[in-house]
């Protein structure tokens, strides 16, 4: 999943200026460990959130960083990690045959601000997509986001029209990837990169066999919602990687989540009653992923022996022979990240196919 969540929680988690710099591969010719949109933030400490690589560019990029910071303007730095090129940083896995270009930006008082919004809008369920005008030197000129509803910010030299506006949108419709291209419109070369908010997993039941499958969905990337009927256990303690905790019956709880198609669910209650409740609601629902624990026969009971519904995954998870709790946390998170990139290549396929 996206990294530029977690460094946006830092930014907006620490009110100092204390020199970071936000490092975003722009461009990639070959098959690279990242792609393009990939972002890392180099801290003013010597930390760092997020990585660009499997440790090819990390070491070069901090005093490249430093560099920038003295300069406090963006650049773009372009790694050329072919086989003829004998430089000992680009020889790690992923890493040979590829020529990369990494943006390094200087994330001043103006541009945190930016970053705050941008995390604001992701957070309320909204995509962002943005572009930024490079100059001849591939240093930023401007840059402006514009969300899904329309919301514009950056800084952008000129009017913001609503043909611009036009512009993004159609950009995005039409190059669902990451990446640089000339724009004939506005007569230079734009990196363009749509930010998509978290996807959001909801799981029903608050039990024990639920704490490893929110850890690591959580740490994969995913906004974990927990709802239980139990405030006893339904709680921060039991599940701190948790976003949000809610408690009450299905009936209670179902209509304030206003499930989406881009929403992922699993069903934990160990109680029949509520999952052929859960089941009954859930089933004509558009979700990404509807998730059972169990054979799948249970299914069948629990739909009164009518046909699954085709986004339906009963026993949840990949077949990988799981046994405990942790094991099918993990083949459960690897069904849902699955799940997730096939989504994502199928928009890409369906645009290259017009």
């Amino acid at each position: 999943m996206e990294g530029i969540h977690e460094i946006l929680t830092a930014l907006s988690s620490d009110t100092s200026l204390r020199g970071d710099v936000l490092a975003t591969i722009i461009h990639v010719e070959g098959s690279a460990y990242q792609k393009e949109g990939t972002s890392m933030l180099f801290r003013g400490d010597g930390t760092r959130v997020g990585m660009l690589s499997a440790g090819c560019l990390e070491t070069d990029l901090s005093h490249r960083v430093q560099a920038a910071r003295n300069e406090g303007t963006a650049r773009t730095v372009r790694y050329d990690m072919r086989e003829e090129d004998d430089l000992s940083w680009g020889h790690g896995a992923g890493c040979n045959g590829v020529i990369i270009h990494v943006l390094l930006e200087p994330v001043d008082v103006f541009l945190r601000d930016q970053l705050r919004k941008l995390k604001f809008h992701l957070d309320n369920g909204n995509r962002v997509t943005m572009i930024k005008k490079l100059t001849n030197e591939f240093a930023v000129s401007d840059y402006l986001f514009l969300s899904d509803d329309l919301h514009h910010f950056g800084k952008w030299h000129g009017p913001v029209s609503r043909e611009l506006k036009s512009l993004i949108n159609n950009l995005h419709q039409a190059f669902p990837k990451s990446g640089m291209r000339f724009l004939t419109e506005l007569s230079a070369t734009v990196y363009l990169h749509s930010f998509e908010p978290k996807p959001r997993l909801i799981v029903f039941g608050a039990g024990e066999d639920a704490v490893p499958l929110v850890k690591f969905a959580s740490h994969a990337g995913f906004k974990v919602i927990i709802a239980d009927w139990r405030s006893a256990v339904c709680t921060k303690v039991n599940f701190p990687d948790a976003d949000h905790l809610l408690v009450g019956y299905p009936r209670e709880t179902i209509p304030l989540l206003d499930l989406t198609r881009f929403d992922s669910v699993l069903i934990f209650t160990d109680q029949f009653q509520l999952d052929k409740e859960l089941v009954n609601q859930l089933k004509n629902l558009e979700l990404s992923y509807l998730g059972l624990l169990g054979p799948s026969s249970w299914a069948q009971l629990l739909l009164d022996g009518e046909k699954s519904p085709v986004h339906i995954s009963c026993p949840a998870g990949l077949p990988i022979g799981a046994e405990g709790p942790e094991e099918i946390a993990i083949s459960i998170v690897a069904e849902l990240i699955q799940r997730q990139r096939k989504e994502n290549d199928q928009k890409v396929v369906s645009v290259e196919r017009k």
